[in-house]
């Protein structure tokens, strides 16, 4: 039998972060059980539409939300109407099905808020708010209506790859970023790409790659082949290099061999409530423990040094400032 799909452990509500930078790194994250689906041509059903709009736009909207990630990866996505499907969807309002099953998978909120969640492979289910307004085209404030309209593309893309088998990436410019909705970053970008093809691989989208290579367009034309012939030109996993930044002043770096287990303690015993300690990891609140990866107790935080772990770690105590921040990185042992 296939383990039960781990459900997201962190809050979707985030404030962008300041991290260290090497030459080269890697921001997006694969969920730390490496689920991911075993075909490459999958299925989607709409089981409930939004009352904001028409099962036509909803359909055109997905549709498009879909295709950012085909356009880019092996992976294929059709609609069915009936039946079975790997993917279903739905829009919903507050206490429906799934959110009583894990205190890490929260009910929705109403207006506002929390604007829908997936659920990784082999699972793949979107729920979106119902109580949201959804629209085609970018998000924004309306002052007639006096509510925010949400585009149903760009929210939708991003649960998309949470359904795929990513988690939030550490690059505030990726679509994958928490705060994608508030950026409005409606495309896929470089470590989008590079987290979707570490899962699934990549192939060439055009027929003549072979001669343009003979060309050497590789070299001369490399961001044109790296999007269309990533595979003939040997870019499916190339790292953009990054100017190096220093890392902020409260924070402490720490390199860790892989597999090590690594504690941080927040603050002192004189804390007078230690229940409104608060931990987070990239900005992003830590809702609970994940056997095997992660353990929140009070004022004590554990992880297991690996990829999904890496990163940093911030606590903070009621409204105060950050107590203490670590960045971790982790080191292959000889």
């Amino acid at each position: 039998m296939a383990p039960p799909p781990l459900m997201l452990l962190v809050a979707m509500t985030i404030t962008t972060q300041v991290l260290s930078s090497e030459l080269r790194i890697r921001r997006y994250v694969i969920n730390p059980l490496y689920h991911k689906w075993d075909h490459n041509n999958l299925t989607y059903r709409i089981l409930a539409f939004p009352r904001t709009l028409s099962q036509t736009e909803t359909r055109k909207a997905l549709s498009s939300a879909f295709t950012k990630w085909s356009d880019v990866s092996p992976l294929s996505f059709t609609e069915v109407t009936a039946g079975h499907a790997d993917i279903t969807i739905g829009f919903h309002s507050l206490n429906h099905s799934d959110c009583w099953s894990s205190p890490l998978h929260p009910c929705f909120d109403g207006l506002n808020g929390e604007l829908a969640h997936a659920f990784l492979p082999p699972r793949g289910d979107i729920h979106f708010d119902n109580h949201e307004f959804w629209v085609l085209g970018k998000s924004r404030f309306s002052w007639r209506q006096g509510v925010w309209l949400n585009d149903l593309v760009q929210v939708a893309a991003h649960e998309i790859g949470h359904a795929l088998g990513l988690w939030h990436s550490r690059d505030p410019k990726a679509l994958m970023h928490p705060n994608a909705t508030y950026t409005g970053q409606r495309s896929l970008t470089q470590d989008d790409l590079h987290g979707i093809r570490q899962l699934y691989g990549c192939e060439d989208k055009k027929r003549v790659c072979d001669p343009w290579a003979r060309l050497g367009f590789c070299e001369r034309r490399k961001s044109f082949m790296k999007k269309n012939c990533a595979l003939r030109c040997g870019l499916c996993y190339e790292w953009e290099e990054a100017a190096p930044t220093a890392p902020p002043a409260h924070l402490r770096v720490k390199t860790v061999p892989r597999g090590k287990v690594v504690g941080f303690r927040c603050g002192t015993r004189n804390l007078r409530n230690q229940r409104k300690i608060r931990w987070y990891k990239d900005g992003e609140l830590i809702l609970g423990s994940v056997k095997g990866h992660i353990e929140v107790k009070g004022r004590d935080l554990r992880i297991v040094a690996n990829e999904f772990n890496e990163g940093s770690y911030t606590c903070r105590h009621g409204n105060q400032g950050p107590a203490s921040s670590w960045d971790i990185r982790v080191q292959d042992q000889d």
